[in-house]
């Protein structure tokens, strides 16, 4: 029990930096404004840290694609 909440909470920070980054990126798309760079400034070391951390969780978020998907399907068998 213990274990599935800890990878509970690693799934909703790093889909909460999934979508912080792909705000980000609408962002930039649309208004030319890097939210990130603005809050820690222009690659500065925190916005470094930032952005790994974003592309960190953009890939667990995608190795554990099979497993939510498996935990949606038998969520909605029951």
């Amino acid at each position: 029990m213990e274990k599935e909440n800890m990878m509970r909470g690693i799934d909703v920070a790093t889909l909460f930096l999934v979508v912080l980054g792909a705000l980000n990126w609408g962002f930039v798309g649309i208004f030319s404004f890097d939210l990130v760079a603005a809050i820690f400034g222009a690659m500065s070391v925190l916005s470094r840290i930032a952005y790994t951390l974003i592309g960190v969780a953009a890939i667990y978020q995608l190795s554990q694609f099979k497993l939510f998907r498996e935990r949606f399907t038998h969520a909605g068998a029951h």
